[in-house]
């Protein structure tokens, strides 16, 4: 290939390389020459390759065996017979099996593996990047972090991904002329685009279905809204809380990004948290007081967690505390009769008795936010499910503090 295109190189440098100080031809003669030395190497490469085949498939023996005894026929037919099965299951794909053992296998693979299975075949990619087989996926990986909020955001960009791609085939290519016509058509073009898309097959995946939205989140690349428990690496000022983040998977660590809105003149906060601090909100906005509807339900040893906030210009955060008995009580179950009273004892076990904020009295029929210097307590959520619960209870300190 080099030979023949030697005796051409002194045409075709004059054609690319142009003079440092003023060009000989228009910038487009340029372009139009490196087109046509592509394309006649192209051409002349499959050429070669064609010839080279046809000489490979016109070789043929023709030697032919020796005579075969007839007693020898009977046990050549069970040789070819066993070889003929042989062959046949060694040529046996994976699509020649019926539908349903197909999806139980897909069913069965992970994640990294369905993605190696999609690039198999075109009918394979269809059926591992299907919804279906991936809401199993989601649910088992994402379901505890990603909450309502973070599908709203992810839909609001699939929304203006779909609007920013209609504008661009509406409008993008007619614009350029016929000269973008032509660039499109480049083969050293054509070539890094192919190349990109090998290295980003998601390129190629509706930006709508959940494969698309679960690559998202495993490179990090799409970041949403959750709740952190013990924000700042268990800062004592924070144990038992839990604050609004926005947060973004890191796949090398198994970790996520934390960055916390900001509080006060204080700069945002950034840190890396595991995946058991990491929750999906609760469906309160951190500005807004949550509802207390289960204050007429509340009886000692309830679990619950009441929004706090330093002062009205900082953010709620929820802290986690547990229903306690009246000073009256004698703390014996079978005659308390707190859950008869209007009021409400609150107790925060991990602080020391005595301390400040070891416990809080509120009003079961008028409770409303409230607080002074020291921080304005909002509103109250009994926690009922079991996994909630020891959570919070695998945070608790070895030690109260003061």
């Amino acid at each position: 290939m080099s030979l023949f295109l030697k005796p051409f190189l002194p045409f075709l440098l004059l054609f690319i390389r142009p003079l440092p100080h003023k060009p000989v031809f228009p910038s487009w003669v340029y372009e139009l020459a490196l087109l046509a030395v592509l394309l006649c190497q192209e051409a002349m490469h499959h050429s070669f390759e064609w010839v080279k085949n046809w000489s490979i498939s016109g070789t043929v023996d023709f030697n032919f065996p020796p005579a075969m005894p007839l007693r020898d026929c009977s046990s050549l037919l069970g040789e070819v017979g066993g070889e003929v099965a042989e062959s046949a299951l060694a040529t046996m794909t994976m699509l020649d099996l019926p539908e349903l053992t197909i999806e139980c296998i897909l069913e069965k693979l992970s994640p990294a593996e369905l993605c190696k299975m999609s690039g198999v075949c075109s009918y394979l990619r269809e059926r591992c990047t299907s919804d279906h087989l991936w809401k199993r996926h989601m649910k088992e990986k994402w379901s505890r972090v990603v909450g309502e909020e973070a599908w709203r955001k992810w839909e609001l960009q699939v929304a203006l991904r779909r609007d920013f791609d209609v504008g661009e085939e509406t409008g993008g290519v007619r614009s350029k002329g016929w000269m973008g016509w032509l660039g499109c058509l480049w083969p050293l073009l054509w070539l890094k685009r192919k190349m990109e898309d090998g290295r980003k097959p998601w390129r190629i995946l509706p930006v709508d279905s959940l494969i698309y939205f679960y690559q998202a989140l495993e490179s990090g690349r799409f970041s949403f809204p959750a709740q952190v428990y013990n924000r700042e690496n268990g800062n004592a000022g924070f144990l038992l809380s839990c604050y609004d983040a926005e947060i973004s998977y890191n796949s090398r660590t198994n970790k996520f990004y934390a960055r916390y809105p900001p509080h006060g003149k204080r700069v945002p906060a950034i840190e890396e948290v595991t995946w058991e601090r990491v929750r999906a909100p609760i469906g309160t906005s951190a500005h807004d007081l949550h509802i207390s509807d289960c204050l007429t339900e509340l009886n000692p040893g309830d679990h619950i967690e009441i929004q706090w906030r330093r002062n009205k210009k900082f953010p709620y955060g929820w802290w986690y505390g547990v229903v306690g008995h009246l000073e009256v009580c004698d703390r014996d179950e079978h005659r308390c009769c707190c859950h008869a009273s209007d009021t409400i004892v609150l107790e925060f076990n991990h602080y020391a008795p005595g301390s400040r904020w070891r416990r809080k009295i509120i009003n079961r029929k008028e409770y409303r936010e409230d607080g002074n210097e020291d921080g304005f307590y909002g509103g109250i959520r009994k926690v009922q499910k079991k996994e909630e619960i020891s959570v919070w209870k695998q945070f608790c300190p070895a030690e109260v503090q003061d």
